[in-house]
């Protein structure tokens, strides 16, 4: 049986795309925690405004991103993610001038 082996004849195609997927996921997930823990350490240890922290991160995100070559996707997803974040402190406003 191990005579038929052949080094390198072996069709892998689907192995480099999996892991190309693995990594894409890892990358971004990695780079969304990074961000997730910059605005985190600016708004709650450093006491900035959560406007100017989130700002910044969103703007640290695309210019990584672009860095990385993570593409449109990725600012799409960054611009999102702000986008949310603000919608979600304006609900935190309300519901404090409310109680």
């Amino acid at each position: 049986m191990s005579d038929h082996y052949v080094r390198g004849e072996m069709d892998i195609s689907t192995q480099e795309n999996t892991w190309h997927g693995f990594m894409k996921v890892t990358q971004w997930a990695s780079f969304i925690l990074i961000i997730t823990l910059g605005y985190a350490v600016f708004t709650i240890t450093m006491g900035m405004h959560w406007m100017v922290a989130l700002g910044l991160m969103a703007v640290l995100g695309i210019a990584g991103g672009l860095f990385m070559g993570m593409g449109s996707a990725w600012i799409v997803t960054v611009i999102g993610l702000a986008v949310f974040a603000v919608i979600l402190q304006l609900i935190i406003m309300f519901a404090s001038a409310v109680l």
